[in-house]
């Protein structure tokens, strides 16, 4: 009897958790008070916790910290000291919403400076930028010399492409918390983001935050949390319902681009095939050509010439990668006995995805789309503004003249019945 109902636990418990084993991520805080008021990694702990997962975390916070500051102080020293699994990235909260030739200046070159420390010391961990909001009135301070900042809008639209090109540019993730804010600025506006100064985060404003940071760290939605911060339920719910739309209905928007393998043979010559790499997001290709033998090359050595040994069906393999990030695609190359006959590809079905170039764009971006069925492709701004529309059912391509739109971060994203595709565009003028 009791080994009966020991079994039904057991059996109730796997049910109610989907017997799901705990995920441990290993995290380093680095921003400034954003980060630092209401605790915001003790709050993300907490909801890993409640969810059966665990987040240990360090964190350098001090007031008013820069990156270049950051450059210079106990955060090198955290960064080599530990195997984290994420470094987060806060610059202090008004800098890099500012003219663009002083972000260029001040900003831009510390960014990259701290993930180059970060990837340094462990390729695999992830940087991750933290996407900071609008002052609920903008920053008046600073409007008279950059009359965009005069409003939250024009605040939150500097900050969000900012972010964005130092994320994109970075090879890093970008946690949209200032997005999940704007969410609920339109869609809850009774609920209180910011304490009395307009500018930091109240509970409920750090709340957002950490359920965004932990739908990025890892990827999975918020909503069934049991820990509100304190916050009444209805708060809490709601806030958990926008860090899901916005951050886990779209975890590839934000999430460091995957590499993605794409081989295809060009010539072939008896036994000699010409291969060509058309892989994006790599920066190193390992070429499995199935007869024993294997390259190491650069992504920018998108060319390859092999000679198979005898005649016999081929499994050749393209492994893409990037910062401990991989994809591998494979095609089948038959060499036949006879001299004068040509190699033939058997190419498997070609995904569904999407390709874009040039990017960055000038005049015009090429937009591929390879599509079995119905779906509906479009570009956004930084904003969520649809700027381009079109439904197609066929692999197509076409060039979308950018000459006039502002210089930014665009999304492109793919709709299928299968599932949503999204990649990065930037236009330079």
């Amino acid at each position: 009897m009791y080994k009966k109902a020991l079994l039904a636990f057991v059996l109730l418990f796997c049910t109610a958790t989907a017997c799901r084993a705990q995920v441990a991520r290993n995290v380093l805080f680095i921003g400034n008070s954003y980060t630092q008021v209401n605790d915001l990694p003790a709050m993300v702990a907490a909801i890993a916790e409640s969810m059966g997962d665990r987040m240990t975390y360090q964190s350098n916070t001090p007031g008013g910290c820069t990156f270049s500051m950051h450059c210079t102080n106990q955060s090198m020293q955290l960064i080599r000291s530990g195997e984290w699994d994420a470094v987060v990235l806060q610059e202090q909260s008004q800098l890099p919403s500012f003219p663009q030739s002083q972000v260029e200046a001040e900003v831009f070159p510390y960014a990259k400076q701290l993930t180059d420390s970060i990837y340094a010391r462990n390729p695999c961990c992830e940087p991750m930028f933290y996407m900071t909001w609008g002052r609920r009135d903008g920053d008046r301070q600073n409007a008279a010399e950059f009359p965009v900042l005069g409003t939250y809008e024009g605040m939150d639209s500097m900050l969000c492409e900012r972010y964005t090109y130092m994320a994109l540019t970075n090879d890093a993730a970008l946690c949209p918390v200032g997005r999940v804010w704007h969410y609920l600025r339109d869609n809850h506006s009774d609920i209180e983001l910011y304490q009395a100064d307009g500018s930091h985060p109240s509970v409920a404003g750090t709340y957002a935050a950490a359920c965004a940071f932990y739908t990025l760290l890892f990827h999975r939605s918020p909503e069934t949390t049991t820990y509100n911060a304190g916050l009444p339920e209805s708060t809490a719910s709601a806030i958990r319902r926008a860090a899901h739309t916005v951050v886990y209905a779209c975890l590839a928007q934000w999430q460091r681009p995957m590499p993605e393998s794409a081989p295809t043979v060009t010539e072939t010559a008896h036994s000699t095939v010409s291969l060509l790499s058309s892989s994006v997001y790599a920066d190193s290709l390992l070429w499995i050509f199935g007869d024993g033998t294997d390259t190491l090359t650069s992504a920018g050595q998108t060319t390859q010439m092999h000679t198979y040994p005898a005649p016999g069906s081929y499994t050749l393999s393209l492994v893409a990668s990037r910062h401990c990030l991989a994809d591998t695609a494979t095609i089948t190359i038959d060499i036949e006995s006879d001299s004068s006959s040509v190699a033939i590809q058997h190419c498997p079905d070609l995904p569904t995805g999407i390709a874009l170039h040039p990017n960055p764009a000038t005049q015009a971006l090429n937009i591929t789309a390879q599509v079995s069925g119905p779906a509906l492709t479009e570009v956004i701004s930084c904003s969520g503004t649809v700027l381009w529309r079109r439904t197609i059912d066929a692999p197509t391509s076409v060039g979308i003249p950018v000459a006039d739109w502002p210089s930014g971060i665009y999304f492109v994203r793919l709709v299928t019945p299968s599932g949503t595709l999204t990649k990065k565009a930037v236009v330079t003028h």
